[in-house]
């Protein structure tokens, strides 16, 4: 099947991580290319306080504009979003946010898991997904998710990794897509948008 060159080859690149992860986001973050024709969701494990940081910290490193989700807010290409703290970010079939505060998934809210889920249900085989360093196993479940709808999985590589368990987890668990040195992964997204 031929290319088609103005339709980009995914619309969402979804990036899951826990503890060791942030180093990572910001590197991918700064190696994209500005000019890449997605959008960035990002949920990390943090803390429940009001710290709005996150936001801060990775506009740093980036043109896009970076923000941290309010509930119905859109997502529009060359933007970065980022899962509040304690709140689920699920994504709806529209393309908008909705926030949840139901029960922790895998000991964590905002959960990998069920913003992944979403995801997988919204965009298809128009989505990435990423899942970096962490203790635990959030994100595996969802990545299953993203790859029965026809997406692309890319997991950091465990060596790369400051804390290898949850990427082993999805690597046990599901054929990923994709391997890759922390370092890479911006590097990679490049490739994978043809640019």
């Amino acid at each position: 099947m031929a290319e088609n060159e103005l339709t980009p080859p995914f619309q969402v690149v979804i990036i899951g991580g826990s503890a060791g992860a942030l180093e990572v986001v910001l590197n991918i973050v700064a190696t994209v290319d500005e000019t890449a024709p997605y959008a960035f969701v990002i949920i990390l494990h943090r803390k429940s306080s009001s710290d709005s940081s996150l936001a801060g910290i990775l506009a740093d490193k980036t043109k896009w504009p970076v923000k941290e989700v309010d509930d119905k807010d859109s997502i529009a290409a060359q933007h970065i979003y980022i899962a509040p703290g304690d709140y689920h970010l699920l994504i709806e079939k529209d393309g908008s946010f909705s926030l949840d505060d139901s029960e922790k998934i895998n000991y964590s809210r905002p959960s990998i898991d069920a913003g992944f889920e979403s995801a997988a249900d919204a965009y298809g085989e128009q989505l990435v997904a990423v899942l970096l360093s962490g203790a635990n196993a959030d994100g595996a479940e969802g990545m299953k998710s993203i790859k029965e709808k026809g997406g692309t999985c890319i997991v950091q590589d465990p060596s790369s990794a400051e804390v290898a368990y949850m990427p082993n987890e999805a690597i046990s668990r599901l054929k990923v897509d994709h391997i890759t040195d922390g370092k890479q992964i911006g590097k990679l997204l490049n490739e994978l948008a043809g640019i």
